[in-house]
């Protein structure tokens, strides 16, 4: 019984920070939630006993400009993801600019996480997060970063010799645009693997990491009546040349796949196909990750 009570707090304690924060900065321009889904579910948690625990974490982003003479030019974007046990874990923050290489962005948010796990646990802390991002932030612009510390060419390199593969579920995908969106962008993004339209929608895409994370950053900025990633796989490549990442591939480029079923509008997909096809593909498990143990 405990737990579910600390849950509950911790979700209680989530809600009254958003409060907070958007008492605060009131203009979207400081202050966004993403994903206004995971707010309503936090919300509806927090007040009902039987709710079921939320099914994505709240995202928003905190844009933070620093205390710097010239700063009007500058502006830190705070990502964040609260997880569902902070306060009593950390929360997930990336602290972007346009004017930071990717070396100085590594470092800048390792140093914040750092400051967190030293003063944070257990609190909330997105106040004290971006006043340690106005305070600080500015001084990582421009700065030689010693070779103890991460080197750019590293840094590129670690990003790029990922293979990513992203599971993502989605309430239903009907509509002929998005479908042909998700189409034409894995082929853009030299990306791998299939869509299975209907009800529940399944998008499989998989190549280099930064393709896969782009990818994702433009599919869930549609309108979806709820999208999330179900499970993602993480392979570092060997010297991550052209032909390794082939090697990783289950699939062919994206296609859709459709396994009819007869369902109000034949959108109802035959899920006993979808999973022989998966486990054709090796990749039977996941099959049990979308639907349950049963597979239904």
């Amino acid at each position: 019984e405990t737990t579910e009570m600390t849950n509950r707090e911790e979700a209680e304690m989530q809600m009254s920070e958003l409060d907070l924060l958007s008492s605060m900065f009131p203009s979207e321009e400081e202050f966004t939630v993403t994903d206004q889904l995971a707010v309503a579910e936090l919300k509806h948690y927090a007040e009902n006993e039987s709710a079921e625990v939320p099914s994505s974490k709240v995202q928003f982003i905190l844009n933070v400009k620093p205390e710097v003479s010239n700063a009007s030019l500058v502006e830190f974007s705070m990502v964040c993801a609260l997880p569902f046990k902070y306060p009593t874990v950390l929360p997930e923050i990336t602290v972007r600019s346009s004017l930071l290489s990717r070396a100085q962005q590594i470092h800048l948010n390792s140093d914040l996480k750092t400051y967190l796990m030293q003063n944070c646990s257990g609190e909330p802390c997105m106040l004290s997060a971006r006043e340690w991002v106005k305070d600080h932030a500015a001084a990582y612009i421009g700065k030689e970063l010693s070779s103890s510390s991460v080197t750019p060419s590293n840094a590129v390199q670690s990003e790029d010799t990922t293979f990513t593969r992203l599971w993502i579920y989605s309430h239903h995908i009907y509509n002929k645009q998005k479908r042909k969106n998700i189409i034409d962008w894995a082929k853009e993004l030299s990306l791998s693997g299939f869509c299975m339209p209907g009800k529940p929608g399944v998008v499989c895409v998989e190549g280099l990491q930064s393709s896969c994370e782009e990818f994702w950053s433009r599919v869930r900025r549609l309108t979806w009546k709820r999208i999330l990633i179900r499970h993602r796989e993480d392979v570092s490549l060997e010297g991550g040349g052209d032909a390794e990442i082939q090697k990783q591939r289950k699939f062919p480029p994206l296609e859709e796949k459709c396994f009819d079923a007869h369902g109000a509008r034949g959108n109802h997909m035959d899920l006993g196909q979808l999973y022989r096809f998966l486990e054709e593909k090796g990749c039977a498990d996941i099959f049990q990750m979308y639907f349950g143990v049963e597979g239904h």
